[in-house]
């Protein structure tokens, strides 16, 4: 074990020893970036617009399972797009070709750079690059202006690139320290977390059911830079710090259930004590046993109350979505809410607002906090619905009708074009009424259907959902925990095997009372600009109607031989 943590102190104090300024590799890259534009100048297309992107990770995981470490990493990268844009911003190489709904190309590529800034190595890269780029560009340039000549007049006739207000912010970069000592970066005790992860695993041993249970600690640091011919010059700092268990098991008809929890914070120091995760595992084995002995429940359409974790996830699904502004430009886009501005799409009661710049909520963390997105724009709060009125889109660069800027909404992956995202979704409920008053409206509203019971959906998973005129615009959450609320006084009884199905503007009508709670979701969106942090804020919800379908279930049968005695081992 000795001989293991010296390696990775060695791998450590390497890392640090090739990091740099990153007012060096900003000058490195800005010499390189103005002789591009100045030798492709005189080219027929010369580009009208270039951007770097720079992305410089570090990031330390360790998982452990069953009272042993599974995995124990420490990983540092550092990447760059390169965005050549040729035409004009009225009319440029990104415009989307109509009549081929799977055509993602841009003139975005991810590039491996070296981890320190020697400028000789970082401008060939770049040159060659920026060759490849900006013949694609040409290329995808030439086939939009074909396709336009041959397709109907477009609906949507904005620019395809947004001018901004040019933004100058370098903030010094942080980095991961093994040294107590070192004030300027973040200090991670490894041993300490790989300490805590083997204990709390342990817990897992006596339980024989249970098939996979892990649990992991992540903390990542990403240093971003932005650099453009608009003259954009952004440098920021961002962290992330996670704790996620996982429990999986089977129940007797092949069913597979999962059960998680996660816990984020900015920094490791941020994340809840053992106790707290001890307990919490305690009660996830308790509840998971219970589940896996649950009756299977019936489709259903009928009240259902949400919880505020499993209603932010309900909004980030049926409305975040669409409101990405560059959907309403697309026109294979459904443009659910087109037609709906200055239109009440809501309760009067309801205000839904995206702001990125929000970092904690009732002291807890929430991931969507950034102060620029990934085009450099500054993070602006969105209020895109006020009393139940629809105001407006989240914007990145590319323009639609009637909203001709970004409004700080941006944001990729690295490898992927920035496109308009969603940040910290937070629903407001301007009255309220109590948890346990909410529970009595679902009971009465239940009795109204002529239901012998509501529904309550605790926990979910997460989801997905259409938004293309190709297939029927629906939702599709996945529950974890959910409870039959009967109307006859029965106590709850929890239930497995549904999915929360449904077309957003039918379900968006149902929603008729709000509780004054407030649940949090935290976790990462993957869409056509790639995986983004975020998080969803609401308190719970009741809804009038609400669909669920039976889950797809696995056909094979459990173990058939029972898991290891490990009280026997240990004897």
């Amino acid at each position: 074990m000795k001989k293991l943590l010296l390696v990775i102190l060695i791998f450590y104090c390497y890392s640090s020893n090739l990091i740099s300024s990153n007012i060096e590799l900003l000058n490195i890259l800005k010499k390189e970036m103005l002789r591009s534009q100045e030798e492709l100048s005189s080219q027929k297309l010369p580009p009208y617009f270039i951007s770097y992107y720079v992305l410089e990770t570090q990031k330390s995981t360790i998982q452990a399972s069953f009272g042993n470490i599974s995995a124990n990493s420490f990983d540092q990268s550092r990447f760059m797009d390169i965005d050549i844009r040729v035409g004009s911003h009225k009319f440029d190489n990104t415009h989307i070709i109509r009549g081929n709904p799977f055509d993602f190309s841009s003139s975005v590529s991810k590039i491996s750079l070296p981890l320190n800034n020697d400028e000789i190595s970082i401008r060939n890269i770049i040159w060659y690059a920026t060759d490849q780029i900006y013949k694609n560009a040409i290329e995808r340039y030439e086939k939009a202006l074909t396709n336009q000549a041959v397709k109907v007049a477009e609906e949507d006739t904005s620019d395809d690139f947004s001018k901004e207000k040019p933004v100058r912010d370098i903030q010094a970069w942080k980095y991961i320290s093994l040294s107590a000592t070192d004030a300027q970066h973040y200090y991670l005790d490894t041993a300490k977390w790989a300490g805590l992860l083997r204990k709390l695993s342990a817990k897992f041993n006596s339980h024989k059911w249970l098939h996979n249970a892990t649990i992991s600690f992540s903390f990542e640091v990403n240093n971003k830079l932005i650099l453009n011919t608009d003259g954009f010059e952004v440098a920021t700092s961002e962290s992330f710090a996670r704790i996620f268990v996982y429990l999986k098991t089977k129940a007797d008809d092949g069913m597979s259930l999962p059960l998680h929890q996660s816990y984020f914070a900015f920094t490791p120091d941020g994340l809840p004590s053992e106790d707290e995760i001890s307990k919490k595992i305690d009660e996830m084995i308790v509840l998971l046993d219970r589940l896996r002995n649950a009756p299977l429940a019936e489709t259903y359409s009928g009240p259902a109350i949400l919880s505020g974790e499993a209603a932010g996830v309900f909004f980030h699904e049926i409305f975040g979505h669409r409101v990405e502004g560059h959907r309403e430009k697309d026109p294979s886009s459904s443009q659910t809410f087109k037609s709906s501005l200055g239109k009440k799409i809501l309760p009067d009661f309801i205000n839904v607002i995206f702001d990125p710049n929000v970092s904690e909520i009732n002291g807890k963390a929430i991931s969507g906090y950034y102060q620029y997105d990934d085009e450099g724009i500054p993070a602006q709060r969105v209020e895109t619905v006020k009393n139940g009125v629809f105001n407006g889109y989240l914007m990145s660069r590319i323009p639609i009708e009637n909203f001709p800027n970004s409004n700080g909404h941006g944001r990729k992956q690295i490898g992927y074009q920035a496109i308009s995202r969603q940040s910290n979704l937070i629903v407001e409920a301007t009255q309220t009424v109590t948890i346990s008053e909410l529970r009595k409206k679902l009971i009465e509203e239940a009795k109204k259907q002529n239901k012998d019971y509501g529904l309550f959906f605790e926990q979910v998973s997460g989801g997905f959902t259409f938004t293309t005129r190709y297939i029927p615009n629906a939702f599709n959450v996945t529950p974890i925990i959910v409870y039959k609320v009967y109307v006859d006084g029965r106590p709850d009884e929890l239930v497995r095997g549904v999915d929360l199905i449904g077309t957003p503007l039918t379900t968006f009508s149902n929603v008729i009372l709000a509780a004054d709670d407030i649940g949090i979701f935290n976790g990462t969106c993957g869409a056509e600009s790639g995986g983004v942090p975020v998080s969803a804020v609401s308190p719970s919800l009741l809804v009038s109607r609400i669909e669920v379908q039976k889950k797809v279930k696995s056909q094979a049968k459990p173990p058939i031989l029972e898991a290891p005695d490990y009280e026997a081992f240990s004897q």
